[in-house]
């Protein structure tokens, strides 16, 4: 069992509630998302408490003011089920003129029609967003955050550290995912929450998103499908014909879309955009999505697979690896205000990570799980994309860095590329 940390979460909440009067966390469920933010609240709504469930639900429908009454900040907690409360807080807010007044959270499953027609306006410039995802291997103690990804984009930083976590630690680290839960648990035990996970978003949740009635089976075999093409540009018909090629049965592009859309609302797939920066020649950039899932552990579950199968498939394992470090990446980017894109030219030439902050500082990274060849193949990518980049009309990349499972060691190579092992990187 790790020795969490402090989520990044918590900063970020309290920095947003300094500068607006409600926050809205978003995210999948288990993520954590009511915890973090019951540790800043001073009061407490569960709407969903059974005690008091209906009693809130018509009080929210008579006077739903009354419901935000508390010390603030005020947590709502699943507050969809009473979509009043969303312009409640909205125009509360309004009246007092304080920032810090409420913070909102709930399943990530979206409102039904009917429900979006109980708010009226959007909360813009009242009511802030904010994305969690599953944990980090620096917020589960699983990394010793020897290399600061933020302090990469200043000048001489040091890149010095040693990681302990070997291959199977990391095949076990893409097996459990980021589940605040698991990461409390032994690993035996641990390892059974994504399957759970994979479970209730066959059977109960991607039903609960809108009125269309999903097959179960065939959210297996698209979650299947999905879990393969991890880390690819592949487009819906590519999808619609593996399925067809490993399962009975398939759907059309129509389907397979509203199925994916679907599991998006429910934050199970987070797919990827393209970026697009200045070049020195003319390069035709592929500007699909790449395909990834929220946490690494949802493809094991819905590809059956444990840690010894991804000691057994280096290929396979690859991919997933892949998958965590853009999960961790994410989180690191968005603590430091910053997006994670990807990208891919017509020639060949691919970056699997490009950190790009708001000041339009980026840093460049490969993903390899380990190994010389490997490693030097990530280099070697990066330093001919870097030299592609037209530096009069925006700045040269921050850091180039080959992000790596195993290799125990975080250096600065003699060209600049930094090699960094995922088990010494933070935000």
């Amino acid at each position: 069992m790790a020795n969490y940390r402090e989520r990044l979460a918590d900063r970020q909440l309290k920095d947003k509630l300094e500068g607006i009067g409600a926050v809205l966390i978003e995210g999948p469920k288990w993520c954590g998302k009511t915890t973090t933010a019951a540790q800043q609240a001073r009061s407490v709504l569960y709407v969903d408490d059974p005690r008091n469930k209906k009693q809130n639900l018509e009080t929210a429908e008579v006077d739903p003011a009354l419901l935000l009454a508390g010390d603030t900040p005020r947590l709502l907690d699943e507050w969809q089920l009473a979509p009043q409360l969303w312009d409640a807080v909205r125009f509360v807010v309004d009246q007092r003129g304080q920032d810090g007044q409420f913070i909102l959270t709930g399943s990530a499953v979206p409102l039904e029609e009917d429900e979006k027609q109980k708010i009226s306006h959007t909360g813009t410039g009242r009511i802030a967003r904010m994305r969690m995802r599953p944990m980090t291997l620096w917020e589960s103690g699983d990394s010793n955050g020897g290399v600061s990804l933020a302090a990469l984009f200043g000048p001489d930083s040091k890149v010095a550290s040693v990681s302990d976590l070997e291959l199977s630690d990391i095949a076990f680290l893409v097996c459990r995912g980021g589940w605040p839960r698991a990461v409390s648990q032994s690993r035996r035990v641990a390892l059974g929450r994504a399957y759970d996970y994979y479970d209730a978003v066959v059977n109960t949740d991607i039903q609960r998103v809108d009125t269309v009635l999903r097959d179960p089976e065939r959210v297996k075999r698209l979650l299947r499908s999905y879990a393969r093409h991890q880390g690819a540009q592949v487009s819906l018909s590519a999808i619609a014909k593996d399925m067809a090629i490993h399962e009975n049965g398939t759907m059309d592009d129509r389907t397979v879309y509203s199925y994916i859309m679907a599991l998006k609302k429910i934050f199970v797939v987070e797919d990827m955009v393209a970026w697009n920066p200045n070049l020195r020649s003319k390069t035709a950039i592929r500007t699909s999505d790449t395909r990834y899932f929220v946490d690494p552990s949802i493809a094991v579950a819905a590809l059956g697979l444990g840690p010894s199968d991804l000691l057994a498939d280096l290929n396979t394992f690859g991919l997933l690896f892949e998958t965590l470090c853009v999960r961790d990446l994410r989180v690191y980017a968005e603590a430091m205000g910053g997006v994670l894109y990807h990208y891919r030219d017509q020639s060949g030439l691919e970056c699997d990570a490009v950190v790009h902050l708001r000041n339009g500082s980026y840093g460049l990274v490969e993903i390899k799980l380990g190994g010389d060849r490997l490693v030097e193949e990530g280099a070697k990518s990066l330093k001919t994309l870097a030299a592609k980049i037209d530096t009069d009309k925006m700045k040269a990349p921050s850091f180039l860095m080959v992000l790596t499972g195993t290799g125990q060691y975080a250096y600065r190579r003699q060209d600049g590329v930094c090699v960094v092992p995922i088990g010494s990187l933070r935000e």
